[in-house]
């Protein structure tokens, strides 16, 4: 599917299946939501189930995290990074002993390259001992999980004094409206709004936060493939990709007028948050 400006530019008015990117304005504000949406538990699993397909693809785009994010963890012995992905977080974990995991077959096929002891699982039902481990890790994760059952899978496998980190990146779409724009023509819909909290259950509770404000490099067709990654994009077909394709080509290379290669600096956001239990 083309990617750049390099085909002849569509008009509305010969291809009416193509709805105006105009329909996408930039002066609406973002979403004010905690966490996104998905109305119902089946609706939030068939959304996920999208992931299992295009494991390299999210691997080449998606951003890696901050430093400072492993290092909330960095005591815990043995650490397990929960629906793991391709390993964008587990790649960057300095603990003696990391183990990861995600439901994804494809994903694991990815993550399996880091040579870190990997399977099959979910955060509802991680397949380990009780008292098993000191540290647990969800990276772009917990808003796809049964939080009351998640939070108490990690109570019985944790150790006294164990720790859950919490994190996602997010385009930082109050960093300049063209970001807000393009997040809604990418369908993004894993955007928090600014100083969110994650939502947790007993005997969770909150111990620290980092909130931290940075920059990824990617071109125009990268952000095509980043679009690749979402999870609306995954679960539909041709008709659905062949106007969002038309909807970025004319963003990015008409509207905004940036050229093929052209290296963007795409603003991110990070939210971490580590949860301990209220009795330790």
């Amino acid at each position: 599917m083309c990617s750049s400006p390099s085909e002849p530019s569509v008009s509305s008015s010969a291809s009416p299946a193509h709805p105006l990117p105009e329909h996408y304005p930039s002066y609406r504000r973002a979403s004010g939501k905690e966490a996104p949406s998905f109305g119902t538990a089946q609706r939030r699993r068939h959304s996920a189930q999208a992931f299992s397909e295009g494991a390299e693809t999210y691997h080449d785009v998606r951003p890696g995290y901050p430093r400072e994010v492993s290092q909330l963890i960095a005591s815990a012995h043995t650490v397990l990074d929960v629906g793991a992905g391709t390993g964008k977080l587990t790649e960057s974990l300095t603990n003696s002993v990391v183990y990861a995991s995600d439901p994804s077959p494809d994903m694991t096929r990815v993550l399996r390259r880091l040579g870190v002891p990997c399977w099959r699982a979910t955060a509802e039902n991680t397949a380990l001992a009780s008292s098993s481990l000191d540290a647990l890790t969800c990276a772009q994760t917990w808003h796809w999980v049964d939080v009351d059952q998640a939070c108490a899978e990690f109570d019985r496998i944790l150790r006294p004094g164990g720790k859950v980190l919490l994190v996602w990146n997010t385009l930082d779409v109050n960093a300049d409206p063209w970001i807000l724009r393009l997040s809604r023509i990418m369908h993004s819909g894993d955007v928090h709004r600014p100083g969110f909290y994650p939502s947790f259950t007993a005997p969770w509770t909150l111990r620290e936060e980092l909130r931290l404000t940075w920059e990824h490099e990617l071109a125009p067709e990268d952000l095509h493939e980043l679009m690749h990654t979402r999870s609306y994009w995954l679960r539909n077909g041709e008709k659905i990709h062949e106007r969002m394709t038309y909807n970025l080509n004319w963003y990015l290379y008409e509207h905004m007028g940036f050229k093929p290669g052209q290296v963007l600096r795409i603003p991110y956001r990070t939210d971490a948050f580590v949860l301990a239990r209220s009795s330790e």
